[in-house]
């Protein structure tokens, strides 16, 4: 009987620690940017202006996940532009610093 109390405590502590990371990680944002910005990380993302792939947005969101709002693992323009206003999309200028 202890044996099983032990486990169940176990398992749901476990559980609720895995739980708090997700939310933890889903809540990761920064500062929304404004529209010169968002523009300057769309253009730098998708020169061409094409949807982006998983791929390719990720090195400029901070949760693709919320970004790609429809699931249907492409980011249109509209989805990343919200994502620039909700605070999910980083600075051109940090991107940039991370490539060189």
């Amino acid at each position: 009987m202890r044996l099983a109390t032990l486990t169940r405590v176990t398992v749901l502590l476990g559980t609720g620690f895995l739980l708090a990371a997700a939310a933890q990680a889903a809540d990761e944002k920064g500062a929304p940017l404004d529209d010169a910005k968002c523009q300057a990380a769309w253009t730098m993302a998708s020169p061409n202006g094409d949807t982006l792939s998983k791929d390719q947005v990720v090195p400029y969101v901070l949760n693709y996940t919320t970004v790609d709002t429809d699931g249907d693992g492409k980011v249109t323009a509209d989805e990343f532009k919200s994502g620039c206003g909700a605070g999910y999309v980083k600075d051109s200028s940090t991107v940039k610093d991370m490539k060189k």
